[in-house]
């Protein structure tokens, strides 16, 4: 990767502030890219941007192409005449800093979905769904159906719409023509309104950096129209699932129950499903996190009936082929992959996530793929004996990433709080500091290290405690739901992270 030093902020885009229940992809957004100029970022990290399903995870999506269309902005709708300030007279007050999903969710919907509806098809809006076709048709018939289903998973639908009979679903198409239309065009939005904000972006020269999940919901519309393409019963249940062994996070691991990958009949296609994955997050970010890299060289398989990740097997995955393969299909196309639209090299857009149990294979596919991975502060002073070869920041490669902490941590004031006092004691030692402004000293170390990309969380950013906390790994409820507002950014703070970025060559 061509790796000019520079830093950014980590902050997804719920998170920012504004005054519909959640943040959105609009006036806000814009809003943040020109705070991060002034304060000399050049990168702005945020997590996927798919419709969120079970625990309202963006790592849980209804589908691997579709956006979430709660994150079109109210505010632009209204610019364009789609909306207007009257219809939303009686749009309920919400918590500035806590999204209530249940509650936040069904008051945009109202709102989106009368948008949608009163919506007239123009060529831009036709032209959008030939050219998205290939995901948009069964991504629009699923949601239809998921609606009359009374959002059940697709394995729970009867039998003839979960395993797709063909006239089945051409009598759905027909008979749920209009709720189709309403997906179709909400789909239209929020690409019209992602692309007005990568361009406002790029204006600011700030690249946006996406985050692409290795593994895709069971519950999702790219599973039940891809069977063949994950180990199935004829249930279309999972017989295995996604997961990862006891770690940091929890002693019983982490089973995340997303289905896994038959990866054989990938391979018969020469990964074109993935490839088209990776090509249309691409096109929407500058550059992709993939999250759980390790898996592409080998995955944790949890019989589907284990309700923990305890009594698990490593299995081989595609390793270097499988990145071969899309870099010669992006970059040059295929019979299976016409390789339409931009052209891309792999090694120039992609951050590896290689985090947790890592092994000495999973780093020889990082460095073979050129791809930089992620080093985490918070995990640097524990009980590990200080003087190993490259365990300070300062002997960090160029050819990374660094954290403080990721969206997965508590915010350094938290964790600060949390650690025993040894490792209190080696972090206070080796950052020759009393800890009073530990969220700002450990900042300062990931700017200075030599690593060429430094990111900070926005929390971090703002010195929050623990209310900020983005997600608890291994646990389900009470996630995803910290916003920042407007008054928590000081004049000083934004000097102060203008100050240490130039003193730091970034």
């Amino acid at each position: 990767m061509n790796f000019e030093r520079k830093s950014g902020i980590l902050l997804h885009i719920t998170s920012l502030p504004g005054r519909w229940g959640m943040g959105e992809i609009g006036p806000q957004a814009r809003a943040f890219g020109e705070l991060l100029a002034e304060a000399g970022q050049k990168l702005w990290q945020i997590l996927p941007t798919g419709p969120v399903g079970y625990g309202f995870s963006p790592y849980w999506s209804l589908s691997a192409f579709a956006g979430n269309h709660l994150l079109i902005s109210f505010d632009e709708l209204i610019e364009e005449g789609l909306l207007s300030e009257k219809q939303l007279k009686h749009f309920p007050q919400f918590d500035p800093h806590k999204i209530d999903f249940p509650t936040v969710i069904a008051a945009r919907e109202k709102i989106l979905f009368k948008v949608a509806e009163r919506f007239e098809p123009d060529a831009d809006f036709t032209a959008f769904c030939v050219r998205e076709a290939d995901w948009l048709s069964d991504y629009a018939l699923f949601m239809a159906i998921r609606e009359t289903q009374k959002n059940r998973p697709w394995t729970e639908w009867p039998t003839a719409l979960r395993d797709r009979d063909f006239q089945t679903l051409e009598k759905a198409r027909t008979r749920l023509a209009k709720r189709i239309r309403r997906h179709e065009v909400l789909q239209y939005l929020f690409s019209k309104h992602w692309k007005k904000l990568t361009d406002f972006f790029q204006g600011l020269d700030i690249s946006i950096i996406g985050d692409i999940p290795i593994f895709v919901a069971g519950d999702s519309a790219d599973v039940w129209a891809n069977r063949e393409l994950f180990f199935l019963n004829e249930d279309g249940r999972p017989t295995v699932v996604a997961g990862v062994p006891p770690d940091y996070f929890s002693k019983t691991g982490q089973r995340w129950g997303n289905p896994l990958y038959d990866w054989a009949v990938h391979r018969e296609t020469q990964f074109e499903w993935w490839t088209r994955r990776m090509q249309h997050i691409l096109e929407m970010n500058d550059i992709v996190r993939i999250d759980h890299f390790r898996g592409f060289e080998d995955y944790w398989e949890i019989p589907a009936d284990e309700p923990t990740a305890i009594h698990g097997r490593w299995v081989k995955g595609p390793g270097l082929e499988f990145f071969q393969c899309l870099e010669r299909q992006l970059c040059c196309g295929t019979e299976f992959f016409p390789g339409l639209g931009k052209k891309f090299k792999l090694d120039e857009h992609v951050i590896a996530e290689n985090l947790g149990v890592i092994t000495d294979d999973v780093e020889a596919l990082r460095e073979a793929c050129g791809f930089p991975g992620m080093w985490v502060l918070h995990f640097r002073f524990g009980a590990e004996p200080m003087h190993i070869p490259g365990y300070h920041p300062e002997g960090v490669e160029k050819n990374w990433v660094i954290y403080p902490g990721t969206h997965d941590n508590d915010t350094t004031h938290n964790w600060f709080m949390q650690i025993d006092a040894a490792e209190r004691y080696r972090v206070r030692s080796y950052l020759h500091t009393d800890g009073a402004a530990i969220h700002r000293d450990l900042a300062e170390l990931a700017l200075r290290s030599p690593a060429k990309w430094a990111i900070l969380p926005m929390q971090d950013v703002l010195g929050l405690g623990g209310e900020a906390r983005l997600n608890l790994p291994g646990t389900a409820q009470g996630n995803w739901g910290w916003r920042f507002s407007e008054d928590m950014v000081s004049p000083e703070s934004v000097c102060w992270l203008k100050d240490v970025t130039q003193r730091n060559g970034r």
